[in-house]
């Protein structure tokens, strides 16, 4: 799978961009805010029907106009698809494949698998525990429509229920009914949603360990580890007895929506005993390792988009990279870098086909 043509009108700072692209590795080079992230940004959009870094569709509109569009044609095992975004202030996203519009944009995640690495990554390392489910969701959806439905219906109940507990003034007999109906959905879509939480992480754990060894020349040991409110040994009655506390609160304070994946160094959290450098390798051997997985489920290799890669990592880790990546294991690759003297020998290392867009405000030039 590579994507061919990509145009783009009034995406961010791009007012109109028509490229044609290398199935191997395509480079943009340019200043800090120059267009080179927004572009990966709505070749982002095109996999997940939203941007990965600003939710709200219509900021992603360029200033002084009142709409975008992102079209896209790809080879998909030697079959054209043609993705079209489309959205104008106060009205709906348009979201179509082959002219065709999607009734739910739930249906297209997956059919373009993709892993984007990039600065903002640092969030599943420094922030809460929100970044990291979303992390795993977004990955488990793009091969598994079923924990997608389990996952949308979870949010649904979860959603019902705080409104409900809102509104509550006592925990009188109708209320502990009422909960109960809400509390037996959590716990049995909770399962099935843990369960694929922990299956997943089972299986991508060797796979993120082989990519950070290399990278890090086996110079430190890492982990993570997944917690789950349903390992309790007794989760229903924990449910129950925090009733009076979410009451309170007004929202649901246990449920798989609070799990977190603790990630570790040398047996303490990277979030604080980890250098830069080792966290920027951590967060790079997750996604190398989720570009695997995904591989190997979609039977497809996934675009892999490399955004301001080598900052913070030294050169024996920046090369020890370029040489993962320059495999014939990854298939189309989109780079963005300031410098170009750094991208050039990157390009001399790697026996694969590349183009270099040049970038400046908003335009590129071949």
């Amino acid at each position: 799978m590579y994507l061919k043509q990509l145009h783009l009108i009034n995406f961010k700072n791009i007012e109109l961009a028509q490229l044609q692209l290398n199935k191997g590795i395509n480079c943009f080079i340019g200043p800090n805010g120059a267009g080179k992230t927004n572009l990966l940004d709505a070749i982002y959009y095109m996999s997940f029907c939203k941007s990965f870094f600003n939710p709200v569709d219509s900021q992603n509109i360029q200033h002084k106009h009142d709409f975008f569009v992102i079209q896209g044609k790809y080879d998909v095992n030697n079959e054209e698809e043609h993705i079209y975004c489309g959205l104008k202030k106060g009205q709906k996203k348009q979201f179509k494949r082959n002219k065709k519009e999607y009734d739910k944009l739930s249906n297209h995640i997956g059919l373009l698998p993709l892993v984007m690495i990039s600065p903002q990554d640092e969030r599943l390392i420094v922030e809460g525990s929100e970044q990291r489910r979303k992390y795993i969701d977004s990955v488990i959806s793009q091969y598994d429509k079923t924990y997608l439905e389990h996952l949308i219906n979870y949010n649904k109940v979860i959603s019902q229920r705080n409104i409900y507990l809102k509104k509550l003034k006592n925990l009188n007999a109708q209320a502990h009914e009422m909960l109960d109906i809400w509390d037996f959905q959590i716990i049995e879509l909770g399962r099935k949603i843990s369960h694929s939480r922990m299956q997943f992480l089972e299986e991508l754990k060797p796979v993120f360990l082989e990519m950070y060894n290399f990278i890090a020349a086996q110079k430190e040991v890492v982990e993570f580890d997944y917690k789950s409110n349903l390992n309790q040994p007794d989760f229903e009655g924990s449910l129950k007895e925090s009733r009076e506390k979410d009451m309170i609160l007004g929202y649901t304070t246990k449920g798989v929506h609070k799990d977190d994946v603790e990630f570790q160094i040398g047996g303490y959290p990277i979030k604080k005993m980890g250098s830069q450098g080792q966290k920027k390798t951590f967060l790079i051997a997750l996604k190398l390792g989720q570009f695997k997985f995904l591989s190997e489920h979609k039977k497809r290799k996934p675009l892999l988009l490399l955004d301001d890669i080598f900052d913070k990592l030294d050169n024996e880790r920046g090369d020890r990279l370029i040489e993962l990546v320059g495999s014939d294991f990854f298939s189309q690759i989109f780079i963005t870098d300031t410098q170009l003297n750094r991208i050039e020998p990157v390009l001399n290392k790697i026996q694969k086909e590349s183009s270099i867009f040049m970038v400046d405000n908003g335009k590129f030039n071949n």
